[in-house]
């Protein structure tokens, strides 16, 4: 019989359903749905083992009636399991829930025969030492201390550690001293007092001299040099001081210590935070009087993050002379960056060097960023996308589709796990080969798993691979609702990526919801000038919902300012009251009013959000930046 499909079709057909996942059966997913629900809540007679026992998710319930078995349970079966899934996450958890259950029942032997090393997580660490204590005493001391010295209150699973170093006298006097210090520093009254108790008489003088300072700290100049038992607690209490002193009055603090520094029995790494402090907080609090002495510890210190405050002081002040001081200051990272070759590129333009500020922009335009594409534009040069980009083709995608972390990401998608899903998909990703991480990046783009697909390129640093770190994800809904309120599509599309990475049910520590974070009550203010009923919630999880609504927003932004798109774009993320404040002192020069913006996380925000905007529109052009 003649088929009634052309054999091209055919052929087409077949290899797409050769490239889709494998469809499971569906009984045998609601069996593990159910025996997944059931193991959570340690429901044993509610699973049919044998139905779920060929699934490929059946370590999940494993998992859960192991851990249900703990302490119990042997070291040997625990292994058995680490064994058996050691590329999934589900070692690692179940690594952990051993080493705290075993660690609580004190099983220490059973703790060191499921451990791989150093654990992560402080409860963890104290158990580990804990089970170190005697087999290995050199390890669990030099573990101890280092938990022992933190300024804030360690949990209860580390009594045992640290009294036991207390008692072998690990921990000694000094160290007890040092931790007071941090604590100071950190503001832990309660965790001072408690230590203080365990300090023997020999060193009241410097808990005398510590009661002082805490209630006036320039009285840093008139305690003695040399206090505690030969003279032990005298480093940590200057430091803490410094540090609390700095912190209050900046001004009186550098010139107490311009009086006491030179006399003081510091290490290296403790005079270089002093110092550190305070020229950070001269720089930030643009203490005029401290800026002769911060201007000639700077080189000394090369601190990178200090030499861009001294920059961008300059910048503010129209010193273009330091600005070419300042950069040429600073280490090789970040100075070759585009930004500060950038910067070095326009003082040099305004002192009337061209020839060599043209140098400065050709190195600032090799880059792909915010001031990489204004250095091009400098140049009057095309943008520098830098792009790659692997392909594979279908027999290869086919062989993906069956790695067992595929299989199993795709059955937690079908039973609704996504949150084990991403966890199963991203732990692959850290363990992959460079080769295997695109190919896995390739398969989440194909799947149309936009969130999943940008963090796997971030988890692999494939930065070059534009295609996949921005994928054109919900662009018909971007147009669409871009179109209708006189935005450019892709600085929407710019803002969704910085703000969710198009994860559509992302929410921020503060409240903000969906692709675009849009806070609740902007929401219902926008739907109130649409003139449609306000959305829910779980309706602003909804990305169609979620775009129409941030369209609008940054439409008004734009109309408030002029159409200034960084305006505009600073606004979205740190509020229109605070950027009308900033603009009524802010330099008109694009360039200058991005730099003096005063929240690093603005700054970086706006000109992220302006970067991805061309990269969107470029590959909306197959790579071409023209126009």
């Amino acid at each position: 019989m003649k088929s009634r499909y052309p054999r091209r079709a055919m052929a087409l057909v077949a290899a797409l359903l050769m490239s889709l996942p494998v469809v499971a059966d569906e009984a045998s997913d609601r069996a593990m749905r159910e025996a997944l629900e059931a193991a959570r809540n340690r429901e044993w007679s509610r699973i049919n083992d044998s139905v779920i026992e060929d699934h490929v998710l059946a370590g999940y319930v494993e998992y859960h009636r192991l851990r249900s078995q703990l302490p119990h349970v042997t070291p040997e079966i625990i292994n058995g399991f680490l064994q058996r899934h050691a590329d999934s996450p589900l070692s690692d958890w179940m690594r952990g829930v051993a080493q705290v259950s075993y660690g609580n029942a004190k099983r220490y032997d059973a703790l060191l025969a499921v451990s791989d090393g150093k654990p992560r997580g402080t409860i963890r660490q104290c158990y580990y030492y804990t089970a170190l204590l005697d087999r290995d005493p050199p390890t669990a001391a030099q573990g101890g201390l280092d938990l022992w010295l933190t300024g804030r209150s360690q949990p209860s699973e580390c009594d045992t550690l640290f009294d036991t170093l207390l008692n072998r006298g690990v921990i000694d006097s000094r160290a007890i001293w040092q931790r007071m210090m941090l604590a100071w520093e950190n503001g832990e009254d309660g965790l001072m007092s408690y230590l203080a108790k365990k300090l023997p008489a020999s060193w009241s003088d410097a808990q005398q001299a510590l009661d002082r300072l805490k209630g006036d700290y320039a009285g840093v100049t008139r305690v003695p040099v040399d206090l505690g038992p030969q003279g032990q607690a005298s480093a940590a209490l200057f430091t803490a001081a410094m540090y609390n002193f700095t912190r209050a009055d900046t001004e009186a603090a550098l010139e107490a210590w311009r009086k006491i520094g030179p006399h003081l029995s510091l290490n290296d790494e403790q005079r270089h935070s002093v110092e550190h402090d305070l020229a950070f907080y001269s720089l930030v609090r643009e203490i005029d009087n401290n800026r002769g002495w911060v201007d000639d510890v700077l080189p000394r210190l090369a601190n990178g993050d200090l030499l861009e405050l001294r920059v961008r002081r300059a910048l503010a002040e129209r010193n273009w002379s330091d600005v070419v001081h300042w950069v040429h200051q600073m280490p090789d990272d970040p100075r070759q960056d585009a930004r500060w070759q950038y910067w070095l590129g326009r003082a040099l333009e305004q002192l009337g060097d061209e020839q060599t500020a043209r140098k400065a922009y050709a190195a600032a335009a090799d880059e792909r960023s915010f001031f990489g594409f204004a250095a091009a534009d400098k140049l009057g040069q095309p943008y520098a996308l830098n792009m790659t980009q692997a392909t594979f083709n279908d027999t290869y995608r086919r062989e993906v589709a069956n790695w067992p972390v595929v299989q199993r990401a795709e059955a937690l998608q079908r039973i609704g796990e996504p949150g084990l899903a991403r966890s199963e998909w991203y732990a692959a990703v850290e363990r992959a080969s460079e080769e295997e991480a695109r190919a896995l990046a390739d398969y989440a783009q194909q799947r149309g798993w936009y969130a999943t697909l940008v963090q796997t390129t971030i988890a692999a640093n494939q930065w070059d691979a534009l295609a996949w770190r921005f994928p054109s994800a919900y662009q018909d809904s971007f147009l669409r609702w871009g179109d209708a309120n006189g935005v450019d599509p892709f600085l929407l599309m710019g803002i969704a990526r910085r703000e969710s990475a198009f994860n559509n049910e992302a929410v921020s520590p503060v409240g903000a919801r969906g692709l675009m974070q849009l806070m609740p009550g902007t929401a219902a203010h926008v739907s109130s000038q649409l003139g449609i009923d306000t959305p829910s919630m779980g309706e602003l999880f909804e990305p169609e919902t979620n775009i129409r609504l941030g369209s609008h927003y940054i439409s008004r932004m734009l109309d408030r300012y002029s159409g200034n798109r960084l305006a505009a774009t600073a606004a979205y993320n740190a509020g229109p009251g605070r950027v009308d404040r900033w603009l009524s002192e802010a330099p008109r020069e694009f360039d200058l009013f991005v730099e003096s913006i005063p929240f690093r996380e603005t700054r970086d925000y706006v000109q992220a959000v302006l970067a991805y905007q061309v990269i969107f529109a470029s590959l909306a052009q197959q790579g071409s930046t023209q126009g």
